[in-house]
């Protein structure tokens, strides 16, 4: 029979043995030192001035004093002495002044979750909430940050062929409201959605010519009311050069005009009347209009370049203030 125990090497009390209070309480001196196993330092090379009956450490690499010699053993200050004991692979401690966990893997103490857990090709992840089969990953958070290693950053949608989907979807209450992305091909769209189950596409771009299409709208389209003798202007809502048809109607029967706008943005040599109604009652101009710019009885527009950035005035001449509806089509 062996006379001691094979992992913690306490002592067995052995058949007709005398004072078998001592090997009972060396057993219980043992386990009081490992059991539920709580160290006040790992760092520590030589023992401490002082020290209170009980106190344990684990003794660090290049100890000296009366710990030379037992690196990674665990100390213990009883009756005046220190005892040491090895650790086995697997042996935890909690580290009382941090918190933090160590783990003996054979060779060292390892602080535990410093890298030795292996997250490659984990089922699925939750952070902060639970990852199903289909959301394997699963995020809660106010925000989530993916920054550059080097000196840029891509994020990588990739789909199996042509027919399957790949886009980013933003919900509300989790039902879709909006989804950009390559969806049932390869063209590029946006789309819009006010209950989760019908979309409308917003704008798609062709993957074969890069063209763009708006085929629920306008690519601008304004209502704007203008005092008698006022102007209203607007920030150009299109590319400059431009190559835009622009219609412009009023809240009065019979008015409404059809214009061309192309080249680059410079003044009134952009623009081309296609239809007037009535005749003559549109005027064009360059630079800012001030309300009482142009003839009186009509309607003038502008292009004024003279800012950082080119603007549309709009002036009402009409003799009665009016509601303009603009919209335009083309680049």
């Amino acid at each position: 029979m062996s006379q001691t125990s094979p992992t913690l090497s306490l002592p067995y009390i052995q058949p007709a043995q005398a004072q078998k209070h001592v090997t009972h309480n060396e057993a219980l001196r043992i386990l009081d030192a490992v059991t539920q196993l709580s160290v006040l330092s790992v760092t520590l090379t030589e023992p401490p001035a002082q020290n209170a009956d009980g106190d344990r450490y684990i003794v660090a690499d290049e100890a000296t004093d009366v710990w030379a010699g037992q690196e990674n053993s665990v100390a213990v200050w009883v009756d005046s002495t220190w005892q040491f004991f090895a650790p086995n692979i697997g042996w935890r401690a909690d580290i009382a002044s941090s918190g933090e966990e160590v783990r003996f893997d054979g060779t060292d103490w390892q602080t535990v979750g410093s890298g030795a857990v292996d997250l490659q090709n984990v089922p699925t992840l939750g952070v902060n909430t639970t990852a199903d089969a289909t959301n394997k990953l699963a995020v809660a958070s106010d925000a989530t940050l993916l920054t550059n290693a080097g000196t840029g950053h891509q994020l990588k949608l990739n789909k199996a062929t042509a027919t399957d989907t790949a886009s980013l979807l933003f919900q509300t209450g989790f039902a879709g409201r909006a989804e950009m992305g390559t969806a049932g091909n390869d063209n590029f769209s946006i789309k819009v959605s006010p209950d989760g189950n019908n979309f409308k596409t917003a704008m798609r771009t062709e993957a074969a010519t890069g063209a763009v299409q708006f085929p629920s709208g306008q690519a601008f389209f304004q209502d704007v009311f203008i005092l008698n003798d006022a102007s209203w202007s607007v920030t150009i809502p299109w590319s400059n050069p431009s190559r835009i048809m622009l219609w412009l109607s009023v809240n009065l029967e019979g008015r409404f005009y059809l214009t061309a706008i192309t080249g680059t943005l410079t003044g009134a040599n952009n623009f081309g009347e296609m239809f007037a109604n009535p005749p003559g009652t549109l005027n064009f101009f360059s630079g800012p209009l001030t309300g009482t710019t142009g003839p009186a009885g009509g309607i003038n527009l502008s292009i004024d370049s003279t800012g950082a950035v080119p603007k549309l005035h709009v002036e009402n001449r009409l003799g009665s203030n009016r509601l303009f509806t603009l919209s335009t089509l083309g680049k």
